[in-house]
């Protein structure tokens, strides 16, 4: 199970450069989509590794199963998602303790940028005080969710 706060972004009012972060592009795409049990199938390539993940549930916690793929395996699934992709950097930001991913999404859904926060259980999670450079939060809106975005495009 993970545990996970969303917030938007305003890429013009960081106080840090991007740049100065690790950062990795990422391509999702979705096999299947349930709105009747929250339930995602998607398959990802990052850094010329490949994994297909199930999703489930909504909000801050979700559960979560991911095996790796082959290339070979991921490019003879990848068609199925057509229409239904994602691409993002994504940027990783030190937090205290914490650690923020920091997807700047590309193509299509360019303009849209979104912080993510993994926490060890509930309590870090309600307790968490966000930076002054995060916007508002989206933890609980579905059309923020990445399966949302790929099947439906940017949320406004």
């Amino acid at each position: 199970m993970e545990i996970e706060r969303k917030f938007q972004i305003d890429l013009t009012s960081l106080p840090f450069a991007l740049n100065d972060y690790p950062s990795s592009v990422i391509e999702q795409g979705y096999l299947a989509v349930s709105k009747v049990d929250d339930r995602e199938v998607r398959l990802r390539k990052r850094n010329g590794e490949f994994s297909l993940a199930v999703k489930t549930g909504q909000g801050r916690m979700r559960g979560e199963g991911e095996v790796p793929l082959s290339a070979e395996q991921f490019q003879t699934l990848w068609p199925f998602t057509d229409g239904q992709r994602i691409k993002k950097t994504r940027y990783a930001i030190p937090l205290g303790e914490l650690s923020a991913e920091l997807d700047v999404y590309l193509g299509r859904h360019s303009g849209l940028a979104v912080v993510e926060v993994e926490f060890p259980g509930e309590a870090a999670a309600d307790n968490f005080k966000p930076p002054h450079w995060f916007g508002d939060e989206v933890t609980q809106n579905a059309t923020y969710k990445n399966q949302q975005l790929a099947l439906h495009g940017l949320p406004w």
